[in-house]
């Protein structure tokens, strides 16, 4: 790399934020000569915070300009939310690590001062449920066909302040990010299989940096979790696949028990009537092909109707 430093492209918001500066504390450990810098990117996601992803921006809408920050070589690498990294890869970029994920499971909030409630069966018939995305809006209408589903976007804090001033009932956000922002006081519950599959690489990060850094791809091998990447290459390879993109309402859930890895995965209609679910179980060596054996099922039982319809 012919530089004394590491600089971290990183979008702006308090998560993003966080996990940049999580990478480069690892970073510093591995590598104490080398000082490691963040280079603040504001992406198209986090410039609109009204329209709902799909609209104006889809895929990519939070990893576009922050690796065209590495391409131009105006940082060395990228550290993205996994679940919003595009299963496509960027020319030129390659995704050179995956550290070990946090818990991946969705979390239920109420506006403070609400008494406790603990499980999706007791939320008000008709709740007002804030959630742009497809994948929990479906698995929740399958369960609660009543639930009124809303868009909302904004940082945590954002979200977490609309729901207090009474704009929403409910609202769902990743457990993952709420317990790096140290705000796990405010989850009431979590959603767990089969009621609701998480995204594909919830939980997990990805770092990219470009194909032809050999020193920077080195280093940032040794952050990688070796469970955490055959696990995350299952799951992608399931969403690449189905060709359905990242917004689409596809939950996945992966397990590791020594080298046998096992992965579901539901796919579902945007109105939650239509509900499939695959598993497959291989070797974890065989991680991609485990992920296309559950596409091949859910395709094969109607779910290419479903992916277009997304």
């Amino acid at each position: 790399m012919g530089t004394l430093s590491l600089r971290i492209a990183t979008r702006t918001s308090a998560l993003a934020l966080w996990q940049a500066e999580y990478v480069a504390a690892r970073l510093a450990k591995i590598v104490p000569d080398r000082a490691v810098e963040l280079v603040h990117i504001k992406s198209s996601g986090d410039a609109n915070q009204t329209s709902p992803l799909r609209e104006f921006g889809g895929t990519g809408a939070f990893t576009r300009e922050v690796q065209a920050a590495v391409l131009d070589g105006d940082a060395d690498l990228a550290v993205h939310s996994l679940k919003d990294l595009p299963t496509e890869s960027v020319d030129g970029l390659h995704l050179a690590c995956v550290p070990e994920r946090a818990p991946r499971l969705d979390a239920v909030l109420l506006p403070a001062g609400s008494a406790k409630s603990n499980q999706l069966s007791r939320l008000p018939h008709g709740a007002r449920i804030g959630t742009g995305s497809p994948r929990r809006q479906a698995q929740l209408l399958h369960h609660r066909s009543d639930l009124k589903l809303m868009e909302i976007r904004g940082n945590v804090d954002t979200r977490i302040r609309k729901l207090d001033d009474g704009d929403y009932d409910v609202i769902i956000l990743a457990e993952a990010g709420l317990r790096r922002l140290e705000l796990s006081e405010r989850i009431n519950f979590l959603l767990s299989p089969p009621i609701m599959l998480p995204a594909v690489g919830q939980g997990a990060l990805g770092i990219e940096c470009r194909t032809d850094d050999a020193d920077t791809t080195a280093i940032l091998a040794q952050l990688t979790d070796a469970e955490t990447l055959d696990s995350i290459t299952a799951e992608r390879s399931l969403l690449r696949a189905l060709r359905a993109g990242c917004h689409a309402p596809l939950g996945a859930w992966s397990a590791v028990e020594g080298e046998t890895l096992t992965l579901t995965g539901v796919l579902l209609s945007l109105d939650g009537q239509t509900r499939l679910e695959a598993t497959a179980t291989g070797d974890r060596s065989e991680s991609e092909r485990v992920g296309r054996d559950v596409a091949e099922q859910l395709l094969a039982a109607g779910g290419d109707k479903l992916v277009s319809d997304s």
